[in-house]
């Protein structure tokens, strides 16, 4: 894959974590477990663009959080990853998807990885999240949000 690639990847992640979010809301009750996992998802986002990026964690791994905060989270790291990726896909980024990153994982152990492996590990991350939130929310009788990739190409909610 390449930067472009990776840009319309993470537009498409985008719109499924607000596609949950809104679904969350919608249902007017969903559990601080169901929160926090979209929680976790937007933090791992956040944690893995600052390891991109050499710079220090800012949060947990699994942050306390509300359906609003998520929503903050997201337009934040929308924003950031569009940025970032937008900068790799244009070439104005040093270096490239092959460039090797190193970084502590949560357990403190030093590891070294390929960007666009990271790239995927978030995106993949991500969906595997949103599935366990769909469960979540279909076990407690309410509708998860539908974010199939494929529907969202339909509708042209991603170009």
């Amino acid at each position: 894959m390449h930067g472009k690639d990776f840009l319309r990847m993470f537009a498409y992640d985008d719109w499924a974590n607000r596609e949950c979010l809104s679904a969350m809301r919608a249902s007017g009750s969903v559990s601080a477990d169901t929160v926090g996992r979209m929680a976790h998802i937007l933090s791992a986002q956040k944690l893995w663009l600052e390891r991109i990026l050499q710079q220090s964690q800012s949060m947990p791994v699994w942050p306390t959080a509300t359906i609003d905060g998520c929503l903050v989270l997201a337009d934040e790291m929308s924003t950031a990853w569009r940025n970032y990726l937008a900068r790799v896909a244009n070439q104005f980024a040093p270096g490239s998807l092959d460039d090797q990153v190193e970084y502590r994982n949560s357990k403190g152990e030093l590891w070294s990885s390929r960007v666009g492996d990271i790239l995927m590990h978030v995106l993949f991350h991500s969906a595997y999240h949103r599935g366990q939130i769909a469960l979540q929310m279909r076990a407690s009788g309410v509708a998860p949000a539908y974010t199939d990739y494929i529907h969202a190409v339909r509708q042209e909610f991603v170009e």
